[in-house]
């Protein structure tokens, strides 16, 4: 009952003083809504970072020719001649837990249809390269095994290069020329957008491997393997196994440097995730500083409110008011101050948010925890900082509270 009467006299105390309220709350509204858009922002960061590279294809290796650059200078990574088919063909039946393997090479080329003509990447992949980069087509179909074994003129292309040379139709079946020869076109890839780096991933052509190595660029080396493995905890072992094996089919002696490297991007992937969680985590620190900022402001407030209701105290307690009911009452205002500013922020943080997505045209992610956390570090500041004009008030003696002008 007593619990009661003090939260009617706290919420009779606030609606006294509308004004001074408002602008008490104003502090943490404005620190929970910009703890939520903040954070919101960060996470759409790193689920788009994610995204882009999970379109790359999962739990992927890529083994690269040329040194890692350890010790000095040396070639650039798929600069040199030390990879070759029958190297990708060893890893696919020797090395367990992987799935697909395709080695590719690539180049650029003036790709033409008609009066129209486009410079894209012509590169030269085995059907499962489909696969390991989770590719999808829109029309048509992939080329074939047989396509690989005869060298056929097929092509398959991406959206931006379809765009340029054919429009809005429909490129399947049609001729175009690389490199002064027709190639038919076999199928339409759906969009994957930009990579990570800002490169546009619908912007290539794919030839079969035999194709391009005999028939286009005159070569008899692979410039990357792409590996896609079983499974997340696989990777590690398959790297070492894929490395080890390389090393005995280049004859490779103890001591000497690799002439190849072998990329994970599943550790691209959690170091650009760790990156993108402290960036989150920066962004909702810096908008939580405004929430203390609001909390000492709720203090200053209610030492001012101790202050003048010094009497209203002094009364209290002459008429048998206790040390922890005259505390609570001031501790119920206050937090009635952080809950309704957190209730509202809460409302504002998530508008900010949406707007941000909807018109800013930049992804964001509103997560509940934010919300969850935001809400009560507010209540938490709402209390630790009505703490001391609570015990202010709680402390005074009423004799002098009562002769308080």
């Amino acid at each position: 009952m007593l619990f009661t009467e003090l939260i009617k006299m706290a919420a009779l105390s606030l609606v006294a003083n509308k004004l001074r309220t408002l602008l008490t709350t104003l502090g943490i509204i404005i620190g929970v809504a910009a703890v939520i858009a903040m954070v919101s922002i960060g996470m759409g960061v790193k689920s788009n970072m994610l995204d882009s590279l999970s379109r790359l294809g999962s739990n992927r290796l890529v083994v690269m020719s040329g040194s890692s650059n350890r010790g000095g200078i040396r070639g650039a990574a798929g600069s040199v001649t030390t990879l070759n088919y029958d190297d990708a063909m060893a890893i696919k039946a020797r090395v367990k837990n992987i799935d697909y393997v395709s080695p590719t090479v690539q180049s650029s080329y003036q790709v033409v249809y008609g009066h129209e003509n486009w410079n894209t990447t012509v590169t030269g992949v085995i059907p499962e390269y489909s696969s390991i980069q989770s590719l999808e087509l829109q029309s048509g179909i992939f080329f074939t095994e047989h396509d690989v074994e005869v060298r056929n003129r097929v092509a398959v292309i991406g959206p931006t290069v379809a765009t340029n040379l054919f429009d809005t139709a429909n490129p399947v079946g049609k001729k175009i020329r690389v490199g002064n020869a027709p190639y038919t076109v076999v199928g339409l890839l759906k969009s994957k957008g930009q990579s990570t780096g800002g490169q546009d991933q619908d912007d290539i052509v794919l030839i079969p491997l035999t194709t391009a190595q005999e028939r286009l660029i005159g070569i008899t080396y692979v410039r990357s393997i792409d590996v896609q493995v079983s499974s997340q905890d696989k990777m590690d072992e398959v790297q070492a196994n894929i490395e080890k094996l390389l090393r005995q089919r280049h004859r490779i002696r103890e001591g000497v440097e690799d002439d190849f490297n072998v990329r994970n991007l599943t550790v691209v992937m959690e170091t650009m995730s760790s990156m993108t969680t402290m960036i989150t985590l920066l962004l909702g620190s810096i908008a939580g500083i405004s929430l203390i900022v609001g909390g000492i402001g709720i203090m200053n407030i209610m030492m001012v409110s101790v202050t003048e209701r010094t009497r209203e105290i002094g009364i209290r307690k002459a008429i048998g008011a206790t040390y922890n009911s005259i505390m609570l009452q001031f501790l119920i205002e206050s937090t009635m101050i952080s809950i309704l500013g957190g209730i509202i922020g809460i409302f504002i943080g998530v508008g900010l948010a949406l707007a941000i997505s909807q018109f800013g045209g930049f992804k964001t992610v509103i997560s509940t925890l934010s919300i969850a956390v935001s809400f009560g570090f507010s209540l938490f500041v709402g209390i630790f900082f009505g703490m001391l004009p609570a015990r202010q008030a709680a402390r005074l003696d009423p004799i002098d509270a009562l002769r308080y002008e």
